[in-house]
């Protein structure tokens, strides 16, 4: 299966979006990993902005940026959004407030706290209508995400946004699932080249025990550390515009190759 990549969004520690985080991953400038800031989507009305959590304030930064940078419009496009486990702070909240006397979760929380609450933020924000889908698959959820969309946009023969996202808990859950940065990525993915088309991409999955393509030892704490992350491999061939072959790992002892050929 071969696709194009025609948009990239990036929001991490020291890579703010694409046009900075590009020049750092391909080697040429200096990496400095400084805190990502989260603000909310300008997309929203203001009173959903008020509602954002920074789950959504992520997911949607990148996915913005990903369609701008292809030059293609939002409600166009079918999405699937993944995450290894959506909103911890959120749902962190609801567990103190059922194990209180009190036990009256608001209805904000409440629909904050779903799996697919970006997409649907997503959704309001952009007027879409089409297609979305939220995955949830642990530390292969980026890989899982990426070969739904590269599948989707195969089959139906149009563009497909993916966002990927994952920040790290509040202490009670990071004790037991720790994860170490803010990081979200967004792409592009089409069927047929364009002119704004960055990278193809021929994909190969199955059975595998081979290690995953790690990144530079400034970057492999990032990469390690969070799920969404994984992507820092095929981000950075991209970035360098050199052809290479990346390996991340998917559930059940599978491994997702990715032939990447610049363009």
């Amino acid at each position: 299966m071969k696709l194009y990549i025609d948009g990239i969004g990036l929001s991490g520690p020291g890579l703010g979006d694409w046009a900075a985080g590009a020049p750092i991953l391909a080697g040429s400038a200096a990496y400095a990993p400084t805190p990502t800031v989260l603000v909310p989507s300008p997309l929203l009305a203001p009173a959903e902005r008020r509602r954002m959590t920074d789950t959504v304030k992520l997911g949607l930064a990148v996915g913005s940026d990903a369609v701008a940078h292809a030059g293609l419009n939002a409600e166009d496009l079918p999405s699937v959004f993944t995450s290894s486990g959506g909103d911890g702070v959120t749902i962190t909240s609801i567990l103190a407030i059922l194990a209180s006397d009190e036990r009256e979760v608001s209805p904000t929380r409440f629909h904050n706290s779903v799996h697919n609450a970006p997409s649907g933020y997503w959704s309001i924000a952009t007027h879409s209508r089409e297609s979305s889908t939220s995955i949830c698959a642990y530390d292969f959820s980026f890989s899982a995400g990426f070969l739904e969309a590269a599948s989707l946009a195969v089959s139906d023969g149009r563009p497909v946004l993916l966002v990927s996202y994952d920040m790290p808990y509040p202490a009670v859950l990071d004790a037991v699932r720790p994860i170490t940065s803010i990081f979200g990525v967004g792409l592009v993915l089409s069927p047929k080249p364009g002119p704004r088309s960055l990278a193809a991409v021929t994909i190969a999955f199955g059975p595998g025990d081979g290690p995953e393509t790690p990144m530079p030892a400034a970057f492999e704490p990032l990469r390690a550390g969070n799920p969404a992350a994984r992507s820092l491999p095929l981000l950075a061939s991209i970035a360098a515009g050199a052809a290479r072959t990346v390996a991340i790992r998917m559930m059940g002892g599978n491994l997702l190759t990715l032939a990447i050929e610049a363009l």
